[in-house]
């Protein structure tokens, strides 16, 4: 799947509300979209904006089958770490932070 194909997905389960987040330890800082403290509107317009330079993929750190994309951009002049992978019909976001 290239970047095309994972933005598009990653932008429809966002407005269709079909988000998830993978539970981590230090979720207040890695993952603001979690906590409230960023919106799903706010990481539409971040992804949508991303162009392909600015993402990369790799594999899951336990579960090895599963592809994590991942985006590194600068948006509003503040740069973003967002990370997440598929299970249908949802994005998991493991990361959404500064």
């Amino acid at each position: 799947m290239g970047f095309k194909d994972v933005k598009r997905q990653v932008l429809a389960c966002l407005k269709s509300g079909n988000v998830l987040h993978e539970q981590r330890a230090d979720i207040d800082i890695k993952n603001l979209l979690a906590t409230g403290q960023i919106s799903v509107d706010d990481i539409i317009g971040i992804i949508a904006q991303t162009r392909g330079n600015e993402y990369e993929n790799s594999k899951h750190h336990v579960i090895g089958e599963l592809d994590v994309h991942i985006v590194k951009t600068s948006f509003q002049g503040k740069y973003w770490y967002i990370k997440w992978y598929f299970v249908e019909p949802n994005s998991v976001f493991i990361s959404a932070h500064l």
